[in-house]
């Protein structure tokens, strides 16, 4: 059973009360554990929905942690699974009310679409993030004079104002990385990432000297996937696999698109990319050459 104090921690910037990823992986550890109830006492989804007058669908969704409590829904489905103790009914309650708080992203939800907020709290409380990279240096890896150039590019029609805010939240995002509980950061990117001049010379420039940098960090692996290395496993584009300490998380794959993304976490698909992204690890460059690589590409800037 989960207590209310279960993963007690702090977040980057310092708040206490939630662990890292906040609302998104509260939910999701809650789901989880409803989950387990209504399977160890053999009651269908449907069954589950009937009780709180919800569809299937959303008996799934909070399952998956994709929708937050109700607190009169949740204390329905915990009579209907057994679980009478006024203690261990308590914790869960106070688990969805904490579930409840926005995360620290929610001011820039005007900005965020709907599909990358979850995102964002799952990168936080991941404990490691492995990520093959087709067309930009990763996210958490890039300078802001960069990010900046990928975000004009991206959002052409966005104000000035705009493209400083998502500027701000990608770096935001990146003070995950100097977290002592951070994660570790393993990433393949294609040659072609690095040498697509985003923003111009200087700002490549810039940005190389960064990767070299980073590069020398004890929890970040950096790998280049050469262009002699011909083709690839990772044909689809780019994705990322997150990893995750807390049990009640499985492991997590995140595909972006251009209007929406896609986050698999059925153990098969996990498989698969696992999968792939060793053969990637395999085909890319030791990453003990990877400084030697970055500071060829830099002196052909």
């Amino acid at each position: 059973m989960i207590s209310a104090g279960a993963g007690s921690a702090t977040y980057p910037d310092g708040r206490p009360g939630q662990p890292r990823g906040g609302p998104t992986v509260l939910r999701i550890m809650l789901g989880g554990q409803l989950r387990r109830l209504r399977e160890s006492r053999n009651i269908s989804r449907d069954e589950a929905g009937r009780a709180i007058r919800a569809s299937n669908s959303k008996i799934c969704r909070l399952e998956l942690g994709r929708i937050p409590f109700k607190q009169h829904d949740l204390a329905e489905l915990l009579t209907l699974y057994g679980v009478t103790d006024s203690s261990e009914r308590e914790a869960m309650q106070a688990l969805a009310r904490q579930a409840g708080v926005p995360g620290w992203w929610h001011q820039y939800n005007d900005l965020l679409p709907s599909w990358f907020g979850p995102y964002v709290g799952l990168e936080e409380a991941a404990s490691t993030i492995r990520t093959f990279e087709a067309q930009f240096v990763h996210d958490l890896l890039q300078t802001e004079e960069y990010a900046r150039a990928v975000f004009r590019v991206r959002h052409r029609r966005a104000s000035a104002y705009d493209i400083e805010r998502r500027v701000g939240l990608r770096l935001r995002r990146q003070r995950l990385l100097d977290h002592p509980d951070g994660p570790r950061l393993w990433s393949v990117m294609d040659e072609a990432a690095l040498r697509r001049p985003v923003g111009g010379r200087a700002v490549q420039r810039g940005q190389i000297e960064r990767l070299i940098e980073v590069a020398a960090r004890p929890d970040v692996t950096l790998q280049i996937l050469p262009f002699q290395a011909g083709g690839h496993a990772a044909a689809g584009g780019s994705f990322t696999i997150l990893r995750f300490a807390e049990p009640d998380l499985s492991d997590v794959v995140y595909l972006e698109q251009l209007s929406g993304a896609l986050y698999l976490d059925k153990q098969e698909d996990v498989d698969d990319y696992t999968l792939v992204m060793s053969e990637l690890s395999v085909q890319a460059e030791p990453a003990r050459n990877t400084e030697s690589l970055l500071h060829a590409i830099l002196r052909e800037l």
